[in-house]
């Protein structure tokens, strides 16, 4: 099987399993959504959205955040990773958002990356996600499934070249799926430690087999 015969198999199966899809964040804005990933990092998205109701009934958007301080929002990520930094990220990000744009979180990437806290996978999942741009962020599931299901060379081993490289092959029309897709299938089925094969759709032609 070639590369784009590869691509075009996945690509074509979960477009017909999962024609609609989307992050299993839970937000009510663009600024929650900023909030949400942020805090996702290094941590599940079910102990998130179990800790965001209360913090964005306390905060619900930026202006709100920006006159809190790091030890306030503590309170509310303790049970979170990392809570200290991402405390801290969190309100500095919301006070840069109020002082250099009025509250709003900008659109464009350079801008978002621009924010304490917000790196490029973060970034990426506004442009996809919010803004229904064709960016695919790359977080660990991603990264691992592009590499077991052979998306990706062995060359590309940092986030940014499988980035790239998925870009170069997934249609622009795809990509904002395609980055849920390839999560999904990280969560649930080829997990990082026990890789469920025996459920997966590619599992014939997975690169282990050949």
């Amino acid at each position: 099987m070639t590369k784009k015969e590869r691509y075009a198999y996945i690509l074509n199966y979960f477009s017909e399993q999962m024609p609609v899809v989307t992050t299993e964040l839970q937000f009510g804005s663009a600024f929650q959504l900023l909030c949400a990933t942020l805090l996702s990092a290094q941590c599940t998205d079910k102990r998130i959205n179990q800790v965001t109701p209360a913090l964005f009934e306390r905060y619900p958007d930026a202006k709100a955040m920006a006159q809190a301080e790091p030890e306030d929002v503590f309170e509310y990520v303790r049970s979170v990773s990392y809570p200290n930094s991402k405390s801290r990220h969190l309100v500095e990000m919301s006070r840069m958002l109020v002082a250099d744009f009025n509250g709003e979180v900008p659109s464009d990437m350079d801008d978002l990356v621009k924010l304490p806290g917000v790196g490029r996978k973060t970034a990426n999942v506004m442009q996809a996600v919010w803004f229904g741009r064709a960016a695919m962020a790359v977080d660990t599931h991603v990264f691992r499934v592009s590499h077991r299901l052979g998306l990706v060379p062995d060359k590309a081993n940092t986030p940014l070249k499988v980035e790239q490289e998925l870009m170069r092959n997934i249609p622009a029309e795809d990509v904002p799926n395609a980055h849920h897709w390839l999560l999904l299938h990280g969560r649930y089925v080829c997990t990082s430690r026990k890789p469920h094969c025996e459920k997966c759709p590619f599992d014939h032609f997975c690169p282990k087999k050949i």
